[in-house]
């Protein structure tokens, strides 16, 4: 895929109480990476095993522009990297070169990476710097901004992690001309998330082309000022930001019964079918709207049903999500296009009438 951007965007993510910072958007981003970490001892890559070359070259840099002593912490690829004993081999690391407060941890890969590397951040010494450098569609537009830092433990995913904002996000666009078709496919997920929740052109430039390819840049520019607009009023989900969650309690809860070998994109894709079905059902949500989440995503090339036979797994998983409070679980609804509404434990007839627009065979 080629992506093309001919100028350097920032956009300013200024959480309340918090230090503010940028994302910054563009080609030929990682020279600038060297600027963010002088005047530290320390650097900490870590980074998947399919980007050891791009972070030995990161390494390297930093060692000879930056005058910084930085290492490469490599993990798994994937859902596996967030696991509490990755987080533990990172800490042991750390503590083996003697990582103190002043130096800073850098997270470079997709979603999975920047959470992990968010979150060994946010943990050691109660708190280190940490830049994202993310590589995926979906790093970029979601897990990399807004300071969610997290891993997985068996009851669930996301269930253990901080909120830990960055000192900033680099974007380089230059990464996704070599990202696997599907994994654009499953980014895109999050992007057509955020055009359900706020901003319609999003919507229409993917009904335009639903590859995202003649207009990635745009889309992604787009998805992350929705998001940088959201968390800069909330930035530890006591209220607002909690529409980001759109398509995810149930997209979590399939991410869990399939144990993690679903893509996000494609969990959070069957999610907002369910979403949108349940919202026409509980507070009316125009049939238009509902409907064009199916025909959208079905057009991007993402799953819009799952297996008939796993609702009480996903019932249960949906009960310890997040989100839930106490015996109450609780979606993000749609109104109407752009206006979010929390669905405040919806009736279980409702929950399994919903589920049937989304189960396979329907």
């Amino acid at each position: 895929m080629q992506v093309k951007a001919s100028d350097i965007v920032r956009i300013p993510v200024r959480p309340g109480g918090g230090r503010p910072y940028d994302v910054v958007l563009g080609v030929g981003l990682l020279g600038e990476l060297a600027e963010t970490v002088v005047g530290r001892t320390r650097a900490a890559v870590i980074h998947p095993g399919a980007l050891r070359a791009t972070a030995d070259a990161v390494v390297a840099d930093l060692r000879e522009n930056a005058g910084v002593e930085a290492h490469a912490i490599e993990v798994p690829d994937g859902e596996e990297a967030k696991q509490l004993r990755i987080a533990g081999f990172c800490w042991d690391v750390l503590g083996r070169i003697g990582f103190t407060r002043d130096d800073m941890v850098i997270g470079l890969g997709g979603g999975t990476v920047t959470d992990l590397a968010g979150f060994v951040a946010a943990s050691w010494l109660r708190g280190v710097d940490v830049v994202q450098v993310p590589t995926t569609v979906l790093g970029m537009v979601d897990a990399a901004v807004g300071g969610k830092t997290g891993i997985d433990i068996d009851a669930g995913k996301n269930l253990v992690g901080a909120f830990h904002q960055p000192l900033g996000v680099l974007c380089d666009l230059a990464a996704l001309e070599s990202l696997p078709a599907v994994e654009v496919r499953a980014g895109l997920a999050e992007v057509v998330k955020t055009g359900f929740i706020a901003d319609a052109a999003i919507l229409d430039l993917l009904d335009a082309d639903p590859t995202g390819a003649a207009h990635l840049p745009e889309l992604i520019e787009r998805s992350i000022r929705v998001k940088a607009e959201v968390v800069s009023g909330d930035p530890r989900e006591d209220g607002r930001r909690e529409i980001l969650n759109y398509g995810h309690t149930l997209g979590h809860a399939i991410e869990k019964v399939e144990h993690f070998s679903w893509r996000h994109g494609a969990a959070i894709s069957v999610g907002m079918v369910f979403a949108a079905e349940l919202s026409r059902l509980v507070v009316g949500l125009d049939d238009a709207t509902a409907d064009r989440h199916r025909e959208l995503l079905t057009r991007i090339g993402l799953p819009v049903t799952y297996r008939d036979d796993r609702w009480a797994a996903l019932l249960d998983a949906m009960r310890v999500d997040k989100k839930a409070r106490g015996r109450r679980m609780r979606f993000v609804g749609l109104e109407a296009q752009g206006r979010t509404v929390i669905l405040d434990n919806p009736d279980a007839g409702l929950l399994i009438a919903a589920f049937t627009t989304v189960a396979e065979g329907r």
